[in-house]
């Protein structure tokens, strides 16, 4: 097709030379393909075995028998090093930590009477901490149940306070989508061992680091004893994590402040381990080590804990706590540099019209 355009102005053959220029640039530009999008390199957390990226004078990582573990810095939210993170598996009690994110925020402060239905749905064989129905306790109370004593009938009686248990495994799901937390399957709000309940190394670590920037779950998850309302007054109750309290055996670990343990004949021992050491805060996570040496998911976690402060510093991140950053909209249109530079010289003098129809016939 041929355009034939003719004007008396004397500029008019040099903005015509420039508009067919662009018409050549853009022509050439239409028929070109789009360069694809470089391809993303692999996660090394979604690779199987232990990812580390040691520098110089960098220590090795201790061995260790735990089917799946995590070391990260809490502050930055960086891997340090991690085995089989994304290793999807039962989570007993350690998935309380979700339980306290997703509900601290919707059980207000006060005052509530347990009833015989809140407890019908705790499981048999469960951990308790001794809530009975038709006595009343303080919503601090049962946090504390919670977290020191791992009470399953705590934990039912806070999903009622919040809507029910199907409201509080919903918003438990929702809180994990949240924070990126894609291996966590929520069945019970307690992680009682149930079909299809999974998560993961690497999920509870996000767990963990986040529940340790909220002041209140970071104040239940770091004592070690507490006082809980009883039949004949009140009575001790002991944190269960031993590397907090030393006990049985354990020696407690120095700078500990929590998080969480956890222990079903399913998931075998599990644990969300936090330290804080010369202004710097590490999580460790330790899923089902297969030693059965009493306290060795205690024992683990230390090694690793170690490890990581010693290695701070001296190793490159394998991946990131952090959740993935949501796709934003799509950038507006720009028009391309040869659009841009015919329509600047053709704003030199040459009428509106004229320009509109060479651009028109570039288009043509």
């Amino acid at each position: 097709m041929k355009i034939a355009l003719f004007s008396r102005r004397s500029g008019s053959g040099r903005v015509l030379r420039v508009a067919v220029a662009a018409c050549a640039l853009l022509a050439v530009g239409a028929g070109a393909p789009a360069p694809s999008p470089a391809a993303s390199p692999p996660d090394p957390l979604r690779t199987s075995g232990t990812q580390v990226r040691l520098t110089g004078g960098a220590p090795r990582v201790p061995e260790v028998s735990a089917l799946s573990w995590v070391v990260a810095d809490a502050r930055s939210g960086d891997v340090l090093a991690a085995h089989d993170a994304h290793r999807a598996l039962p989570p007993a009690s350690t998935l309380k930590t979700l339980f306290a994110l997703a509900l601290l925020p919707r059980v207000p402060e006060g005052r509530h009477r347990a009833t015989a239905a809140e407890l019908a749905g705790v499981g048999e064989g469960s951990s308790l901490v001794g809530v009975e129905a038709g006595r009343d306790y303080s919503v601090g109370d049962l946090w504390r149940g919670v977290f020191l004593s791992s009470g399953n009938d705590a934990v039912h009686v806070l999903s009622a306070m919040a809507g029910g248990t199907a409201a509080a495994v919903a918003r438990m799901r929702e809180t994990a989508e949240e924070l990126g937390a894609r291996d966590t399957h929520v069945v019970t709000p307690d992680g009682y061992d149930a079909p299809g309940q999974v998560s993961s190394a690497y999920d509870l670590a996000v767990f963990g680091r986040a529940g340790l920037s909220d002041p209140r779950f970071a104040e239940y998850c770091r004592t070690a004893v507490a006082q809980f309302p009883g039949r004949r007054g009140v009575y001790d109750i002991q944190n269960t994590n031993r590397l907090l309290t030393g006990a049985l055996g354990v020696e407690a670990y120095p700078g500990a402040i929590g998080v969480k343990n956890g222990y079903t004949s399913k998931a075998g021992n599990t644990l969300i381990a936090a330290a804080r050491r010369g202004g710097r805060t590490l999580v460790v996570t330790v899923l089902n080590p297969q030693d059965d040496t009493p306290g060795a998911v205690y024992e683990e976690a230390r090694s690793l804990l170690d490890w990581g402060f010693d290695a701070a510093g001296r190793v490159r991140p394998v991946g990131s706590l952090e959740p993935p950053v949501a796709a934003g909209p799509p950038a507006s249109h720009r028009p391309g540099p040869a659009t841009e530079h015919a329509a600047a010289v053709a704003g030199d003098g040459a009428p509106q019209w004229r320009t509109t129809l060479l651009l028109g016939g570039c288009a043509a």
